[in-house]
Protein backbone atom coordinates (compact mmCIF):
# COMPACT_ATOMS: atom_id res chain seq x y z
CA UNK A 1 0.00 0.00 0.00
CA UNK A 2 3.00 2.17 0.91
CA UNK A 3 4.12 1.64 -2.90
CA UNK A 4 0.55 3.60 -3.91
CA UNK A 5 0.70 6.31 -1.71
CA UNK A 6 4.13 7.36 -2.48
CA UNK A 7 2.55 7.69 -6.58
CA UNK A 8 2.35 11.30 -7.59
CA UNK A 9 -0.61 13.14 -8.36
CA UNK A 10 0.90 12.94 -12.44
CA UNK A 11 1.10 9.67 -12.16
CA UNK A 12 -2.09 9.13 -10.92
CA UNK A 13 -3.23 10.59 -13.88
CA UNK A 14 -1.64 8.70 -16.28
CA UNK A 15 -2.02 5.56 -14.86
CA UNK A 16 -6.23 6.40 -15.39
CA UNK A 17 -5.04 7.08 -18.69
CA UNK A 18 -3.98 3.74 -19.51
CA UNK A 19 -6.33 2.07 -17.43
CA UNK A 20 -8.43 0.61 -20.50
CA UNK A 21 -5.69 -0.83 -22.16
CA UNK A 22 -3.63 -1.74 -19.22
CA UNK A 23 -4.97 -5.43 -19.18
CA UNK A 24 -3.40 -6.02 -22.71
CA UNK A 25 -0.22 -3.94 -21.55
CA UNK A 26 0.56 -5.91 -18.47
CA UNK A 27 1.14 -8.97 -21.16
CA UNK A 28 3.95 -7.74 -22.84
CA UNK A 29 6.75 -7.16 -20.77
CA UNK A 30 8.55 -7.53 -17.21
CA UNK A 31 8.09 -3.56 -16.69
CA UNK A 32 4.59 -4.03 -17.45
CA UNK A 33 4.51 -6.42 -14.69
CA UNK A 34 6.29 -4.63 -12.47
CA UNK A 35 3.80 -1.89 -12.16
CA UNK A 36 1.06 -4.06 -12.02
CA UNK A 37 2.56 -5.33 -8.90
CA UNK A 38 2.51 -2.21 -7.29
CA UNK A 39 -1.00 -0.92 -8.38
CA UNK A 40 -2.27 -4.28 -7.40
CA UNK A 41 -0.32 -6.40 -4.92
CA UNK A 42 -1.79 -10.14 -5.07
CA UNK A 43 -1.07 -13.46 -3.44
CA UNK A 44 -0.49 -15.51 -6.38
CA UNK A 45 -1.51 -19.12 -5.81
CA UNK A 46 0.91 -21.58 -5.27
CA UNK A 47 0.42 -23.26 -8.78
CA UNK A 48 1.44 -19.75 -10.60
CA UNK A 49 4.06 -19.80 -8.50
CA UNK A 50 5.78 -22.55 -9.89
CA UNK A 51 4.69 -22.08 -13.64
CA UNK A 52 5.74 -18.13 -13.34
CA UNK A 53 9.14 -19.95 -11.53
CA UNK A 54 9.36 -22.39 -14.44
CA UNK A 55 9.65 -19.34 -16.84
CA UNK A 56 12.09 -16.85 -14.97
CA UNK A 57 15.04 -16.24 -17.06
CA UNK A 58 12.43 -15.65 -19.97
CA UNK A 59 10.91 -13.05 -17.98
CA UNK A 60 14.34 -11.31 -16.85
CA UNK A 61 14.63 -10.93 -20.56
CA UNK A 62 10.99 -9.89 -21.43
CA UNK A 63 10.30 -7.03 -23.92
CA UNK A 64 9.70 -3.51 -22.50
CA UNK A 65 6.58 -2.66 -22.27
CA UNK A 66 5.39 0.24 -25.56
CA UNK A 67 2.90 2.39 -26.32
CA UNK A 68 0.04 0.67 -28.23
CA UNK A 69 -0.95 3.43 -29.93
CA UNK A 70 0.73 3.46 -33.07
CA UNK A 71 0.06 -0.71 -33.25
CA UNK A 72 -3.46 -0.15 -32.90
CA UNK A 73 -3.49 1.69 -36.31
CA UNK A 74 -1.78 -0.89 -38.02
CA UNK A 75 -4.11 -3.48 -36.21
CA UNK A 76 -6.90 -1.47 -37.53
CA UNK A 77 -6.08 -1.84 -40.85
CA UNK A 78 -7.06 -4.85 -43.26
CA UNK A 79 -3.96 -6.66 -45.29
CA UNK A 80 -4.67 -7.03 -48.72
CA UNK A 81 -4.28 -10.43 -49.64
CA UNK A 82 -2.95 -11.49 -54.19
CA UNK A 83 -3.25 -14.02 -55.63
CA UNK A 84 -0.53 -15.90 -57.94
CA UNK A 85 -2.57 -14.61 -61.15
CA UNK A 86 -2.04 -11.13 -59.78
CA UNK A 87 1.96 -11.63 -58.89
CA UNK A 88 2.33 -12.86 -62.03
CA UNK A 89 0.37 -10.04 -63.86
CA UNK A 90 2.36 -7.26 -61.98
CA UNK A 91 5.56 -8.56 -63.02
CA UNK A 92 5.27 -10.60 -66.17
CA UNK A 93 5.24 -8.12 -69.00
CA UNK A 94 7.31 -5.22 -69.53
CA UNK A 95 8.48 -4.77 -66.05
CA UNK A 96 10.04 -1.27 -65.74
CA UNK A 97 11.27 1.15 -63.33
CA UNK A 98 7.70 2.42 -62.10
CA UNK A 99 6.19 -1.19 -61.53
CA UNK A 100 9.80 -1.83 -59.53
CA UNK A 101 8.79 1.38 -57.14
CA UNK A 102 5.60 0.29 -57.02
CA UNK A 103 5.94 -3.42 -55.89
CA UNK A 104 8.62 -2.01 -53.27
CA UNK A 105 6.54 0.43 -51.74
CA UNK A 106 3.75 -2.13 -51.44
CA UNK A 107 5.80 -4.17 -49.83
CA UNK A 108 7.08 -1.14 -47.50
CA UNK A 109 3.68 -0.65 -46.53
CA UNK A 110 1.99 -4.07 -46.38
CA UNK A 111 5.10 -5.89 -44.00
CA UNK A 112 4.20 -3.96 -41.31
CA UNK A 113 0.93 -4.30 -41.52
CA UNK A 114 1.14 -7.65 -41.43
CA UNK A 115 3.52 -8.04 -38.82
CA UNK A 116 1.45 -5.73 -36.52
CA UNK A 117 -1.63 -8.40 -36.70
CA UNK A 118 0.81 -11.18 -35.58
CA UNK A 119 2.24 -8.99 -33.07
CA UNK A 120 -1.63 -8.31 -31.41
CA UNK A 121 -1.73 -12.39 -31.83
CA UNK A 122 1.11 -12.72 -29.51
CA UNK A 123 -0.35 -10.02 -27.00
CA UNK A 124 -3.14 -11.88 -26.58
CA UNK A 125 -1.59 -14.99 -25.43
CA UNK A 126 -1.88 -15.90 -21.95
CA UNK A 127 1.32 -14.19 -20.14
CA UNK A 128 2.72 -17.32 -19.07
CA UNK A 129 3.02 -17.85 -22.67
CA UNK A 130 4.31 -14.68 -23.90
CA UNK A 131 7.10 -14.81 -21.34
CA UNK A 132 8.33 -18.23 -22.67
CA UNK A 133 12.18 -17.80 -23.50
CA UNK A 134 11.40 -18.82 -27.20
CA UNK A 135 8.19 -16.91 -27.52
CA UNK A 136 9.14 -14.10 -26.25
CA UNK A 137 12.16 -13.66 -28.90
CA UNK A 138 10.38 -14.23 -31.62
CA UNK A 139 7.96 -11.17 -30.04
CA UNK A 140 10.99 -9.14 -30.10
CA UNK A 141 11.90 -9.99 -33.70
CA UNK A 142 8.31 -8.81 -35.03
CA UNK A 143 8.82 -5.78 -33.04
CA UNK A 144 11.87 -4.79 -34.28
CA UNK A 145 10.67 -5.73 -37.99
CA UNK A 146 7.62 -3.61 -36.97
CA UNK A 147 9.28 -0.38 -36.14
CA UNK A 148 11.95 -0.84 -38.96
CA UNK A 149 9.37 -1.08 -41.74
CA UNK A 150 7.04 1.57 -40.43
CA UNK A 151 9.51 3.73 -40.52
CA UNK A 152 11.18 3.34 -44.19
CA UNK A 153 10.08 6.47 -46.11
CA UNK A 154 8.35 6.43 -49.51
CA UNK A 155 10.56 4.98 -52.14
CA UNK A 156 10.86 7.17 -55.18
CA UNK A 157 13.86 6.14 -57.17
CA UNK A 158 15.43 2.37 -58.20
CA UNK A 159 18.36 3.88 -55.40
CA UNK A 160 16.04 3.96 -52.78
CA UNK A 161 14.51 0.27 -53.93
CA UNK A 162 18.52 -1.09 -53.45
CA UNK A 163 18.88 0.18 -50.11
CA UNK A 164 14.97 -1.30 -49.23
CA UNK A 165 15.96 -4.27 -50.86
CA UNK A 166 19.13 -4.59 -48.22
CA UNK A 167 16.83 -4.01 -45.55
CA UNK A 168 14.42 -6.79 -46.43
CA UNK A 169 17.21 -9.49 -47.36
CA UNK A 170 18.99 -8.64 -43.51
CA UNK A 171 15.08 -9.11 -42.11
CA UNK A 172 14.78 -12.48 -44.20
CA UNK A 173 17.73 -13.82 -43.17
CA UNK A 174 17.60 -12.99 -39.31
CA UNK A 175 13.80 -13.91 -39.28
CA UNK A 176 15.09 -17.97 -40.42
CA UNK A 177 15.21 -18.62 -36.41
CA UNK A 178 11.25 -17.56 -36.43
CA UNK A 179 9.99 -21.18 -36.60
CA UNK A 180 12.54 -23.20 -34.59
CA UNK A 181 11.63 -20.62 -32.21
CA UNK A 182 7.67 -20.79 -32.57
CA UNK A 183 8.33 -24.77 -32.18
CA UNK A 184 9.91 -25.22 -29.29
CA UNK A 185 7.98 -22.30 -27.02
CA UNK A 186 4.69 -23.89 -28.05
CA UNK A 187 6.09 -27.06 -26.97
CA UNK A 188 7.26 -26.22 -23.93
CA UNK A 189 3.74 -24.46 -23.38
CA UNK A 190 1.93 -27.16 -24.30
CA UNK A 191 1.09 -28.05 -20.62
CA UNK A 192 -0.23 -24.86 -19.66
CA UNK A 193 -2.91 -24.07 -22.75
CA UNK A 194 -5.04 -25.75 -24.68
CA UNK A 195 -3.47 -27.71 -27.95
CA UNK A 196 -6.18 -26.33 -30.33
CA UNK A 197 -5.63 -22.63 -29.14
CA UNK A 198 -1.51 -23.44 -29.50
CA UNK A 199 -2.49 -24.99 -33.22
CA UNK A 200 -4.66 -22.37 -33.88
CA UNK A 201 -2.30 -19.71 -32.97
CA UNK A 202 1.06 -21.23 -34.84
CA UNK A 203 -0.96 -22.05 -38.08
CA UNK A 204 -1.84 -18.05 -38.28
CA UNK A 205 1.06 -16.88 -37.42
CA UNK A 206 2.96 -19.34 -39.92
CA UNK A 207 0.48 -18.42 -42.68
CA UNK A 208 1.17 -14.84 -42.23
CA UNK A 209 5.34 -15.59 -42.13
CA UNK A 210 5.08 -17.09 -45.83
CA UNK A 211 2.63 -14.30 -46.95
CA UNK A 212 5.73 -11.73 -45.71
CA UNK A 213 8.52 -13.75 -47.47
CA UNK A 214 6.14 -14.43 -50.46
CA UNK A 215 5.62 -10.79 -50.93
CA UNK A 216 9.56 -10.09 -49.95
CA UNK A 217 11.13 -12.57 -52.15
CA UNK A 218 8.93 -11.99 -54.96
CA UNK A 219 10.14 -8.48 -55.03
CA UNK A 220 14.25 -9.49 -54.75
CA UNK A 221 13.28 -11.30 -57.38
CA UNK A 222 11.83 -8.86 -59.35
CA UNK A 223 14.58 -6.68 -58.53
CA UNK A 224 16.76 -9.16 -59.82
CA UNK A 225 15.20 -9.51 -62.99
CA UNK A 226 15.14 -6.07 -63.31
CA UNK A 227 18.78 -5.72 -63.12
CA UNK A 228 20.08 -8.38 -64.91
CA UNK A 229 21.52 -7.69 -68.20
CA UNK A 230 19.81 -9.89 -69.55
CA UNK A 231 16.23 -7.76 -69.28
CA UNK A 232 15.23 -5.83 -72.18
CA UNK A 233 11.36 -4.63 -71.45
CA UNK A 234 11.19 -2.73 -74.84
CA UNK A 235 12.83 -5.71 -77.10
CA UNK A 236 9.93 -6.33 -79.92
CA UNK A 237 10.71 -10.24 -79.69
CA UNK A 238 10.57 -10.29 -75.97
CA UNK A 239 9.36 -13.62 -74.99
CA UNK A 240 7.91 -14.62 -71.41
CA UNK A 241 10.50 -16.80 -68.80
CA UNK A 242 8.72 -19.93 -67.04
CA UNK A 243 9.57 -17.84 -64.01
CA UNK A 244 7.87 -14.40 -62.97
CA UNK A 245 9.50 -13.64 -59.54
CA UNK A 246 9.21 -16.36 -57.57
CA UNK A 247 6.31 -18.18 -59.40
CA UNK A 248 7.36 -20.94 -61.93
CA UNK A 249 4.01 -20.38 -64.86
CA UNK A 250 4.45 -23.86 -66.06
CA UNK A 251 4.79 -26.06 -62.68
CA UNK A 252 4.75 -29.60 -63.98
CA UNK A 253 2.95 -31.92 -61.35
CA UNK A 254 4.93 -35.20 -62.98
CA UNK A 255 8.90 -33.39 -62.89
CA UNK A 256 8.30 -31.91 -58.98
CA UNK A 257 7.00 -35.17 -58.49
CA UNK A 258 10.20 -37.36 -60.01
CA UNK A 259 12.66 -34.36 -58.43
CA UNK A 260 11.58 -34.50 -55.50
CA UNK A 261 11.51 -38.62 -55.25
CA UNK A 262 15.29 -38.72 -56.66
CA UNK A 263 16.07 -36.54 -53.79
CA UNK A 264 13.73 -38.15 -50.54
CA UNK A 265 15.08 -41.52 -51.78
CA UNK A 266 18.56 -39.94 -51.25
CA UNK A 267 17.78 -38.70 -48.13
CA UNK A 268 16.70 -42.11 -47.04
CA UNK A 269 19.84 -43.90 -47.75
CA UNK A 270 21.53 -41.52 -46.04
CA UNK A 271 19.47 -41.55 -42.91
CA UNK A 272 19.44 -46.11 -43.11
CA UNK A 273 21.87 -48.66 -43.16
CA UNK A 274 23.72 -49.39 -46.30
CA UNK A 275 22.24 -52.90 -46.57
CA UNK A 276 18.46 -51.18 -46.19
CA UNK A 277 16.26 -51.59 -48.79
CA UNK A 278 14.79 -48.80 -50.41
CA UNK A 279 11.05 -48.62 -52.00
CA UNK A 280 10.44 -47.55 -55.41
CA UNK A 281 8.39 -44.46 -56.42
CA UNK A 282 5.66 -44.97 -59.30
CA UNK A 283 3.74 -42.14 -60.53
CA UNK A 284 0.95 -42.27 -63.05
CA UNK A 285 -2.11 -40.66 -64.19
CA UNK A 286 -2.49 -36.96 -65.97
CA UNK A 287 1.54 -36.69 -66.41
CA UNK A 288 1.79 -33.58 -68.07
CA UNK A 289 -0.69 -31.57 -66.43
CA UNK A 290 1.24 -28.22 -65.91
CA UNK A 291 0.13 -25.10 -63.52
CA UNK A 292 1.74 -21.71 -62.03
CA UNK A 293 2.96 -22.23 -58.67
CA UNK A 294 5.83 -21.26 -56.10
CA UNK A 295 8.10 -24.31 -56.58
CA UNK A 296 9.42 -24.45 -53.03
CA UNK A 297 5.95 -24.85 -51.51
CA UNK A 298 5.12 -27.48 -53.16
CA UNK A 299 8.44 -29.37 -53.39
CA UNK A 300 8.11 -29.18 -49.66
CA UNK A 301 4.20 -30.44 -49.18
CA UNK A 302 5.80 -33.50 -51.55
CA UNK A 303 9.03 -33.98 -49.75
CA UNK A 304 7.24 -34.29 -46.86
CA UNK A 305 4.74 -36.74 -47.75
CA UNK A 306 7.20 -39.00 -49.31
CA UNK A 307 9.84 -38.61 -46.77
CA UNK A 308 7.06 -39.97 -44.28
CA UNK A 309 5.81 -42.74 -46.61
CA UNK A 310 9.46 -43.91 -47.88
CA UNK A 311 10.66 -43.95 -44.00
CA UNK A 312 7.30 -45.68 -42.88
CA UNK A 313 7.73 -48.38 -45.62
CA UNK A 314 11.43 -49.29 -44.72
CA UNK A 315 10.34 -49.63 -40.52
CA UNK A 316 7.15 -51.51 -41.24
CA UNK A 317 8.03 -54.10 -43.73
CA UNK A 318 11.91 -54.78 -41.96
CA UNK A 319 9.91 -54.72 -38.62
CA UNK A 320 7.93 -57.74 -39.92
CA UNK A 321 10.85 -59.20 -41.51
CA UNK A 322 12.78 -59.39 -38.40
CA UNK A 323 9.75 -61.00 -36.21
CA UNK A 324 9.05 -63.63 -38.56
CA UNK A 325 12.92 -64.78 -38.58
CA UNK A 326 12.99 -64.50 -42.20
CA UNK A 327 15.92 -64.94 -44.43
CA UNK A 328 15.12 -63.91 -47.85
CA UNK A 329 16.02 -60.47 -49.19
CA UNK A 330 12.80 -57.71 -48.10
CA UNK A 331 10.66 -57.35 -50.82
CA UNK A 332 9.64 -53.45 -50.60
CA UNK A 333 5.90 -52.57 -52.31
CA UNK A 334 6.29 -49.13 -53.94
CA UNK A 335 4.99 -45.85 -52.86
CA UNK A 336 2.15 -44.94 -55.47
CA UNK A 337 1.30 -41.19 -56.90
CA UNK A 338 -1.67 -40.50 -59.02
CA UNK A 339 -1.63 -37.08 -60.54
CA UNK A 340 -5.37 -36.23 -61.09
CA UNK A 341 -6.39 -32.57 -63.09
CA UNK A 342 -9.96 -31.25 -63.07
CA UNK A 343 -10.81 -27.53 -64.24
CA UNK A 344 -9.94 -25.99 -61.39
CA UNK A 345 -7.81 -28.04 -58.97
CA UNK A 346 -4.74 -30.69 -59.39
CA UNK A 347 -4.77 -33.37 -57.02
CA UNK A 348 -1.95 -35.65 -56.45
CA UNK A 349 -2.27 -38.77 -53.94
CA UNK A 350 -0.08 -40.15 -52.32
CA UNK A 351 -0.24 -43.91 -50.94
CA UNK A 352 2.10 -46.61 -48.98
CA UNK A 353 2.05 -49.86 -47.65
CA UNK A 354 4.14 -48.60 -44.53
CA UNK A 355 1.70 -49.85 -41.67
CA UNK A 356 -0.38 -46.90 -41.20
CA UNK A 357 -0.63 -44.96 -38.22
CA UNK A 358 -1.69 -45.85 -34.56
CA UNK A 359 -5.08 -45.00 -33.86
CA UNK A 360 -3.66 -43.34 -30.39
CA UNK A 361 -1.12 -40.71 -32.93
CA UNK A 362 -3.91 -39.79 -34.55
CA UNK A 363 -5.39 -37.05 -32.72
CA UNK A 364 -1.68 -35.43 -32.48
CA UNK A 365 -1.30 -35.89 -36.43
CA UNK A 366 -1.88 -32.29 -37.26
CA UNK A 367 -0.27 -30.38 -33.75
CA UNK A 368 2.44 -28.48 -33.46
CA UNK A 369 2.14 -29.34 -29.70
CA UNK A 370 2.51 -32.81 -30.15
CA UNK A 371 0.85 -34.28 -27.06
CA UNK A 372 3.01 -37.19 -25.37
CA UNK A 373 5.92 -36.48 -27.70
CA UNK A 374 6.40 -33.09 -27.08
CA UNK A 375 9.44 -33.39 -25.20
CA UNK A 376 11.15 -35.88 -28.00
CA UNK A 377 10.77 -33.49 -30.74
CA UNK A 378 11.51 -30.31 -28.12
CA UNK A 379 15.00 -31.84 -28.15
CA UNK A 380 15.42 -32.55 -32.01
CA UNK A 381 14.18 -29.00 -32.38
CA UNK A 382 17.22 -27.42 -29.81
CA UNK A 383 19.85 -28.45 -32.94
CA UNK A 384 18.06 -26.40 -35.39
CA UNK A 385 19.22 -23.02 -34.95
CA UNK A 386 17.38 -21.95 -38.42
CA UNK A 387 14.42 -23.63 -40.48
CA UNK A 388 13.12 -21.57 -43.60
CA UNK A 389 10.49 -25.12 -44.31
CA UNK A 390 11.93 -25.59 -47.72
CA UNK A 391 13.21 -29.44 -48.79
CA UNK A 392 16.90 -27.51 -50.08
CA UNK A 393 17.21 -27.21 -46.66
CA UNK A 394 17.36 -31.13 -45.84
CA UNK A 395 20.34 -31.38 -48.23
CA UNK A 396 23.41 -33.29 -47.93
CA UNK A 397 24.47 -34.32 -51.47
CA UNK A 398 24.98 -32.14 -54.57
CA UNK A 399 22.21 -31.35 -55.88
CA UNK A 400 21.36 -29.55 -59.47
CA UNK A 401 18.50 -27.96 -59.66
CA UNK A 402 19.54 -24.95 -61.58
CA UNK A 403 16.54 -22.31 -61.38
CA UNK A 404 16.33 -22.75 -57.97
CA UNK A 405 19.69 -22.05 -57.20
CA UNK A 406 20.12 -19.54 -59.43
CA UNK A 407 17.52 -17.74 -57.88
CA UNK A 408 19.62 -16.75 -54.83
CA UNK A 409 16.86 -15.98 -52.25
CA UNK A 410 16.67 -17.05 -48.51
CA UNK A 411 14.73 -20.15 -49.16
CA UNK A 412 17.45 -21.38 -51.15
CA UNK A 413 20.64 -20.49 -48.94
CA UNK A 414 20.23 -22.25 -45.59
CA UNK A 415 22.05 -24.23 -43.28
CA UNK A 416 21.32 -27.84 -43.66
CA UNK A 417 20.35 -30.24 -41.19
CA UNK A 418 19.99 -34.41 -40.72
CA UNK A 419 17.17 -35.78 -42.98
CA UNK A 420 16.75 -38.12 -40.08
CA UNK A 421 16.34 -35.55 -37.50
CA UNK A 422 12.29 -35.74 -37.01
CA UNK A 423 10.83 -32.33 -35.65
CA UNK A 424 7.23 -33.39 -35.87
CA UNK A 425 6.39 -30.71 -37.78
CA UNK A 426 6.29 -31.71 -41.50
CA UNK A 427 2.68 -32.78 -41.89
CA UNK A 428 1.19 -29.64 -40.09
CA UNK A 429 3.51 -27.46 -41.70
CA UNK A 430 2.57 -29.22 -45.15
CA UNK A 431 -1.09 -27.97 -44.50
CA UNK A 432 -0.26 -24.68 -43.86
CA UNK A 433 1.46 -24.46 -47.08
CA UNK A 434 -1.41 -26.20 -48.77
CA UNK A 435 -4.23 -24.13 -47.45
CA UNK A 436 -1.98 -20.83 -47.82
CA UNK A 437 -2.93 -20.75 -51.73
CA UNK A 438 -6.97 -21.85 -51.23
CA UNK A 439 -5.82 -25.93 -51.28
CA UNK A 440 -6.09 -28.70 -48.87
CA UNK A 441 -4.19 -31.56 -47.70
CA UNK A 442 -6.46 -34.66 -45.80
CA UNK A 443 -4.77 -37.93 -45.01
CA UNK A 444 -6.51 -41.48 -44.77
CA UNK A 445 -4.82 -44.44 -42.34
CA UNK A 446 -5.61 -47.93 -42.36
CA UNK A 447 -3.31 -48.87 -38.98
CA UNK A 448 -1.52 -51.95 -39.91
CA UNK A 449 -1.39 -51.68 -43.57
CA UNK A 450 -0.63 -48.25 -45.19
CA UNK A 451 -1.90 -44.62 -45.81
CA UNK A 452 -3.41 -42.49 -48.70
CA UNK A 453 -2.61 -38.77 -48.31
CA UNK A 454 -4.49 -36.26 -50.75
CA UNK A 455 -2.97 -32.97 -51.76
CA UNK A 456 -5.00 -30.67 -53.81
CA UNK A 457 -3.51 -27.00 -54.98
CA UNK A 458 -5.28 -25.02 -57.88
CA UNK A 459 -5.07 -25.07 -61.14
CA UNK A 460 -5.44 -21.64 -62.14
CA UNK A 461 -3.47 -19.08 -59.95
CA UNK A 462 -6.32 -17.28 -59.46
CA UNK A 463 -7.17 -17.93 -55.72
CA UNK A 464 -6.02 -15.48 -52.68
CA UNK A 465 -3.18 -16.37 -50.18
CA UNK A 466 -5.19 -17.78 -46.80
CA UNK A 467 -3.99 -15.34 -44.30
CA UNK A 468 -6.27 -16.12 -41.27
CA UNK A 469 -8.30 -19.46 -40.18
CA UNK A 470 -11.43 -17.10 -40.44
CA UNK A 471 -10.40 -15.70 -43.83
CA UNK A 472 -10.37 -11.91 -41.94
Amino acid sequence: MSAILQISSPMRQCISSLEPSMSQAIRIGSHAKVLRSQLFPTTAPTTTTKINARHLSSIEHNPRWRASGVLDSYVAQPAHPISLRQLVFFGGRNLDEKKIINSANYVRTELPLRIAHRIRDMQKLPYVVVTNRHLSEVYELYYKAFESFRRIPEIKSLEDNEKFCEIVKTALQEHLTVIPSLAMGVLECNDLVPSHELDRFMNVILRSRISRRVIAEQHLALTDTFNSPFHFPDSVNHQPHDFVGEVFLRCNAREVVEQVGKHTLELAREANSSNSPIPEIQIEGHLDTTFPYIPSHLEYIIGELLRNSIQATIDHHTQLSTSTSSTTPIHLPPIKILICHTKEHIIFRVSDQGGGIPIAELPHLWSFAKGPRANNYLQNFSQVPKMAATLQELQKTAHTHSRRESMDTSLSRLTSRPPNLRLGMGLPMSRVYAEYWAGSLELHSLDGYGTDVFLQVSKLGNKCEQLNLDGV
